[in-house]
């Protein structure tokens, strides 16, 4: 049995009824389920259709995500996420130079180390040493002036955690702001890089050894085992290509607003919905969504 649930931005509901039945239709699923009325849908089926990622590439272009995906287990008992540009919505090592007036150069390498074009710890290594001599309290500066949380985060966490899933924030960032964000959206624990500080100023290298993509692969293998499940028994999400490790041995690997050439190898793509929609693709309907 195959769940096709439909998604798209609460901020601007655009699913339809006749969408839906059309496409339910079409597949011949079961009854549709509204888990949020304009906001998202499901049904049930039998087989996965053959014209899945046709059907996917048309209703992006109505603004809708569709997902299709087993019935069995799709309720997860681990949240592991990416920070930047996934919990919240920039990349902080790029606020940091913005203000250290080298924004322009990081921002280009970050970009193109996402993207997976670049080695993720060499890219680490130069742009940190680009904000050497920044005072330590410009950090917090950013995050009070610049850090803005990624909609939906909030009752994410809140809905899994009442439901007894753990949530780890697993970050390439730093533990500067991985710190803030956990407290803010109620994450167990936080792993993430640490900038180095001498006499109150960025010294511009990195602690090592540096978090990456298999340090993230390695945070899911630790942490479920610890928890006693099964990396089936874990939700995923990120956006670059640091994260394709964890996304891809997840049982729930969420490529959330990605880049292209990382969406393409994830199953469970949202590029139109926000942070909420990993809670419709495990059934939540938004009356069951815990106050963050």
């Amino acid at each position: 049995m195959y769940i096709a649930t439909l998604v798209t931005n609460p901020a601007a509901p655009a699913l339809d009824r006749a969408m839906v039945e059309n496409l339910r239709n079409a597949w011949g699923g079961g009854d549709a389920i509204w888990l949020a009325v304009g906001e998202a849908a499901e049904f049930a089926m039998q087989d996965m259709p053959a014209n899945r990622w046709d059907v996917w590439a048309d209703l992006q272009a109505a603004g809708v995500d569709l997902i299709v995906q087993p019935a069995d287990g799709r309720t997860k008992k681990m949240l592991l996420a990416d920070m930047d540009s996934t919990m919240i919505q920039q990349e902080c090592i790029d606020e940091l130079a913005d203000v250290a007036g080298v924004g322009e150069r990081v921002k280009e390498i970050t970009a193109k180390a996402m993207n997976g074009e670049l080695d993720f710890e060499g890219a680490l290594k130069e742009r940190v040493a680009l904000l050497a001599g920044l005072p330590e309290s410009v950090i917090a500066e950013v995050i009070e002036d610049r850090i803005t949380f990624m909609p939906g985060g909030k009752a994410l966490l809140a809905t899994m955690k009442a439901h007894g899933a753990y949530c780890a924030l697993v970050s390439g960032g730093f533990t500067a702001f991985t710190g803030h964000v956990a407290a803010a959206l109620g994450f167990d624990e936080n792993r993430a890089n640490t900038l180095n500080v001498e006499d109150g100023t960025l010294t511009g290298t990195v602690g090592m050894p540096i978090l990456g993509r298999e340090a993230k692969v390695q945070a899911l293998k630790e942490i479920s085992a610890r928890l006693g499940i099964g990396h089936d028994d874990v939700m995923a999400v990120g956006d670059g290509a640091n994260d394709l490790g964890m996304l891809g041995i997840a049982g729930s690997g969420v490529a959330l607003h990605a880049k292209p050439s990382v969406a393409a190898q994830c199953d469970i793509r949202i590029n139109h919905g926000d942070l909420t929609a990993l809670l419709y693709i495990q059934g939540y309907a938004k009356t069951e969504f815990a106050a963050g």
